[in-house]
């Protein structure tokens, strides 16, 4: 830990300098924010949770404080991270305290240099994405050197190098990447004013890992190729990008047939949209085929991920229609997304006074038609590619589908509500590694009274049912019904009380899971303290996703920003 504040103060040290060569008054600006969150866990068996399940320091916290500074053209910053220990549902690893991030950054008219860690996207990350995502509790920064260069107008350019960080350590793997992209009505001044806006782009990602195996011949350099266009026309956009992955043996792929697989990846995503006042429509396509490419060929999990694959099915915000949500298949899937939505005009026989939007999504994911290859551990030991695929062959197994409908209606300048139906298909085999496929009905009703200026009441219901079973029962933990009533005092002031109910089956007991929670809010400060039931489920954001397990007790979060 010593070392690391000593590398960021040699980072910061030029920019002190320049800050006192520049003047006494100008010393630059320091920002920043906090967050910290406690939850106590006590024993709970009606939701299954005894003693065996709540940890011996009773009280689990994750916290995190980012700092900026700046100067001119130069910027660095810190963040300290402090898991005390950490919350139940996210991974052990990353128990402890210390400075997990530090960077120092400067920027002139052309280039950019960053060293550090640092966070960096090529196209949409197909071959290159590292982010952070607290929910998640995953981290997967760059750390190591960033050149960022734009010779001309309307041309960029991104080269790397560095390592992934694996909680309070790095990957073992090095990752060296460069992009390239040109904005064409930028670049050329015939286009400049053209309605037709277009843009290409290109990647090179690669890593090394040194090979150890005494069985398998590992490849220590794996590379990948992207290219992308994307082309827009006054409310038109039409963007698609393709990835080439040569091979890359791993454990990801060799689950499939219980041995690595040499054969390349490739990914192809395409999405388009057309709007106007009062409609929109979006659709978009993705294909993934082996495309797991990971800074640890035996990595597993969300550990050290070095691209991302979005997903594409629509993001609920609702819990219910939220509670079985997709998890993007890197081995292979194939699916589409349609969504449309249609704004009545006010005054208009279904608008009525204030209008009225309905909204229709259509998402489903199969698997990818492949023709499996006959294992030869004498011929194919270091080549065994797996199976064989047709780029637009479309498999028989569903892994996914949801369609729904929302209706947006606001009836008096007091009171609007919310309505929507979805219908799931859940293959839980191939999603959760458990059960089978999982048909839902989902239901939601969300009702909201402004009383006056400051004060607003909304009541949330909401019910879920899911099919039987083979044996006759109820899937999963059976139907689920809830109720959630929220008052808003603003700007500061909210309280709202929760309860969702399952009618469980023979192998879960009928349970509500109810929540009691107030929060503060003034300016960039948040506060807030609840108590109750946690259900065991996963949290998925983007198609990335987490287990957490059911827990009870106290939880307080501050957030905080300066």
């Amino acid at each position: 830990m010593t070392k690391k504040i000593i590398i960021f103060l040699l980072y910061l040290s030029p920019i002190i300098s320049f800050a006192q060569e520049e003047g006494k008054k100008n010393y630059g600006q320091i920002h920043g924010n906090f967050e910290t969150i406690i939850q106590t866990y006590q024993i709970d068996t009606i939701i299954g949770v005894d003693s065996a399940d709540v940890p011996n320091e009773k009280a689990l916290s994750n916290s995190y404080l980012n700092l900026t500074y700046t100067k001119g053209k130069f910027s660095a910053g810190i963040r300290y991270e402090v898991y005390m220990n950490t919350l139940e549902g996210y991974d052990k690893r990353y128990n402890g305290h210390g400075i997990a991030n530090r960077y120092a950054s400067y920027t002139s008219n052309e280039l950019e240099i960053t060293v550090g860690n640092f966070y960096e996207q090529f196209g949409n990350g197909l071959i290159l994405r590292t982010y952070e995502e607290k929910t998640l509790g995953i981290d997967n920064s760059l750390d190591g050197i960033r050149l960022k260069y734009k010779p001309i107008k309307g041309i960029k350019l991104t080269g790397l190098i560095g390592k992934q960080r694996l909680y309070w350590t790095h990957g073992p793997g090095i990752i060296r990447g460069i992009d390239g992209e040109i904005s064409f009505n930028e670049t050329f001044k015939k286009l400049e004013n053209s309605k037709t806006r277009f843009l290409i782009g290109g990647s090179f990602v690669s890593k090394y890992q040194k090979a150890e195996s005494p069985k398998y011949n590992y490849p220590e350099n794996v590379g990948t190729f992207a290219g992308r266009f994307n082309l827009s026309r006054n409310s038109f956009i039409l963007s698609t990008e393709y990835a080439y992955k040569i091979n890359d043996p791993s454990s990801d792929n060799a689950t499939l047939y219980n041995y690595p697989i040499f054969k390349s990846g490739n990914a192809l995503f395409i999405n388009a949209s057309w709007s106007k006042k009062g409609i929109g429509i979006l659709l978009s396509a993705l294909r993934l085929d082996n495309m797991s490419f990971r800074s640890d060929r035996n990595a597993s999990i969300n550990d050290l991920s070095i691209n991302y694959l979005p997903a594409i099915a629509k993001t609920h915000t609702y819990s219910f229609p939220a509670m079985y949500p997709f998890s993007t298949q890197p081995n292979g899937q194939i699916g589409f997304n349609a969504e449309i939505f249609y704004t009545f005009k006010r005054k208009s026989l279904l608008g009525g006074k204030y209008g009225t939007t309905v909204n229709l999504n259509f998402s489903q994911v199969n698997s990818i038609k492949i023709e499996k290859i006959k294992y030869n551990e004498v011929d194919t030991l270091a080549h065994y590619n797996g199976y064989t695929t047709d780029l637009f062959g479309v498999g028989k197994e569903l892994y996914f589908r949801d369609f729904n409908i929302e209706l947006h209606k606001k009836v008096h300048k007091k009171f609007k509500f919310s309505l929507i139906y979805m219908y799931e298909d859940y293959n839980k085999k191939i999603i959760q590694g458990k059960d089978s496929t999982l048909h839902a009905d989902i239901g939601v009703l969300d009702f909201t009274y402004k009383i006056s200026s400051k004060h607003a009441i909304r009541i949330e219901t909401q019910i879920l049912s899911v099919n039987k079973n083979g044996s006759g029962e109820k899937n999963d933990y059976g139907d689920w019904y809830t109720g959630m009533l929220e008052y808003t005092f603003s700007p500061h002031w909210f309280i709202a009380v929760t309860d969702q109910y399952n009618t469980g089956n023979t192998h879960h007991n009928s349970a509500h899971y109810y929540n009691f929670s107030a929060g503060y809010v003034k300016g960039a400060n948040r506060i807030q303290v609840g108590y109750g039931r946690q259900r065991e489920g996963i949290v998925c954001v983007g198609g990335v996703c987490r287990f957490v397990p059911a827990a009870s007790g106290f939880n307080f979060t501050l957030t905080s920003s300066f």
